[in-house]
C-alpha cells in the first residue's frame, strides 16, 4: 500500500471517528451533569449490545436493513446523485411485500419470500425512478424532489393503510399480518437475529464488488468527481443516473421488505420508526465513507447504539434518552461533514479570507 493510500485510509477513519467521539463526550459531560457515571453507562452500553451473545444477536438483527439503506445511499451520494428518497423507496417496499405476503398462504415458505422480495424491489425502483427521470430529462435537484416524495408517499401509505389495506380486526392502523410461510424465522429463538441478515452479508458482499471491482463502480466514481468530464469521456451520465437510482431503489426496497418478514410483520404508521430506517441509512452511509465495509461497521456500531438505550436504562440511573442525544449529536456533526462536502463551504471560506 503507498503513502498516499496510507493517508487517504486514516483521514477516512479520521473524519468518521472524529464525530462519534465528540457525540459520546458531549454526553458525557451531560450523563455528570445529572451525577452519574459516564464510564459505567458507556460500559452498560457496549457490554449489552456488543458482549452478550443475546445483545449481539440483536445488534446484528438491527444492522441487517440500515446496512442495504446504508449501501443504497452510498451508491448515490458517491456519483454525486443525493438522493434523499431511500426512506421512501424503504417504506413503499415494505408496504408492498407486507401486501403480498399476507394474500399468499398455502404456499411453500421460499416462493413466498421470493415473490415478496420481488414485489417489494418493483415498487422501490419505481419509486426512485421518478426522480431520476426528473433530474435526467429536466433537470431538477434531486435532493428536493426526493424529499418532497418521502413526505408524499409516507401520507398516501397511511391513506392505504387505514382505509383500504387496513386490517379491522386490529385495535390500531395496520395491514394484515404477513403469513406465516413469508416470515422469518428467528435462529436462535431467544434473540431477533434471522437468515435475512446474512442475505444482506450476500448482498454486501456483491455491492462491494460492483462499487470496487466493477466497471460500474469506476464510473460511479468518475461520475462523482466530475460530471462534465465523465460526459467528455464518452460515457452517457444520463444512462447511469437511471441505473445507479435503480441499484438505490431496489436495495431500499429489500431493506423495507426484510424488516417487514423478520420484524415488522405488518405495515402501521410507526413501521420505519423515528427518525426512520432510511434517514439512519444516510447516517450510516456518512460514517462509512461511502464504503461497503465502513458501512458494514457503522451500521453495527450504531444498531448497538439502539439494542443498549434500554440497558442503560435497566442497569444504571442514567435515562435511556441519552442514547437518543448521542445519536442526535452524531447526526448534528456528521450534517456539518455532509454539507462541506456538498457545498464546499470550507474552501469558500478560505478563498473569501485570502480575498
Amino acid at each position: 500500500m503507498t503513502q498516499k493510500k496510507v493517508n487517504n485510509l486514516a483521514r477516512s477513519i479520521l473524519n468518521c471517528l472524529v464525530p462519534v467521539l465528540l457525540a459520546f463526550l458531549a454526553g458525557a459531560v451531560v450523563i455528570c451533569i445529572i451525577g452519574e457515571n459516564p464510564l459505567e453507562a458507556y460500559g452498560v452500553l457496549l457490554q449489552r449490545s456488543f458482549f452478550t451473545s443475546v445483545g449481539f444477536q440483536n445488534t446484528l438483527h438491527y444492522a441487517g436493513p440500515m446496512i442495504l439503506t446504508g449501501l443504497a445511499i452510498a451508491v448515490t451520494f458517491k456519483a454525486n446523485i443525493y438522493n434523499m428518497g431511500v426512506e421512501g423507496s424503504l417504506l413503499i417496499g415494505g408496504f408492498a411485500a407486507g401486501i403480498m405476503g399476507a394474500q399468499l398462504t398455502g404456499m411453500p415458505s421460499v416462493p413466498v419470500k421470493i415473490i415478496c422480495f420481488f414485489t417489494a424491489v418493483l415498487f422501490g425502483v419505481a419509486f426512485a425512478m421518478i426522480a431520476a427521470v426528473l433530474k435526467v430529462k429536466f433537470r431538477a435537484d434531486e435532493m428536493v424532489v426526493t424529499m418532497m416524495m418521502n413526505y408524499a408517499l409516507s401520507k398516501v401509505l397511511e391513506y392505504l393503510a387505514t382505509t383500504v389495506f387496513r386490517d379491522t380486526g386490529a385495535g390500531y392502523v395496520c395491514t394484515p399480518t404477513v403469513s406465516e410461510q413469508a416470515m422469518f424465522v428467528r435462529i436462535f429463538g431467544k434473540s431477533r437475529l434471522t437468515v435475512f441478515f446474512f442475505l444482506v452479508l450476500i448482498l454486501l458482499a456483491v455491492m462491494y464488488v460492483v462499487m470496487k471491482k466493477s466497471r460500474l463502480g469506476y464510473e460511479i466514481t468518475a461520475m462523482g468527481k466530475n460530471f462534465e468530464f465523465a460526459e467528455a469521456t464518452g460515457m452517457n451520465v444520463g444512462k447511469k443516473i437511471f441505473l445507479i437510482m435503480a441499484v438505490s431503489g431496489a436495495l431500499a426496497g429489500i431493506a423495507g421488505a426484510g424488516w417487514m418478514l423478520e420484524d415488522q410483520y405488518h405495515y402501521t404508521l410507526t413501521f420505519s420508526s423515528n427518525p426512520g430506517l432510511g434517514w439512519d441509512g444516510m447516517l450510516i452511509a456518512l460514517m462509512g465513507g461511502h464504503d461497503p465495509v465502513g458501512i458494514l461497521v457503522a451500521a453495527i456500531f450504531y444498531a448497538g447504539l439502539k439494542t443498549g438505550a434500554d440497558s442503560i436504562n435497566m442497569y444504571t440511573n442514567v435515562p435511556k434518552e441519552i442514547v437518543a442525544l448521542i445519536q442526535g449529536l452524531i447526526v448534528l456533526f456528521l450534517a456539518v461533514k455532509f454539507f462541506n462536502e456538498r457545498f464546499q463551504l470550507v474552501r469558500r471560506f478560505k478563498k473569501a479570507k485570502e480575498a
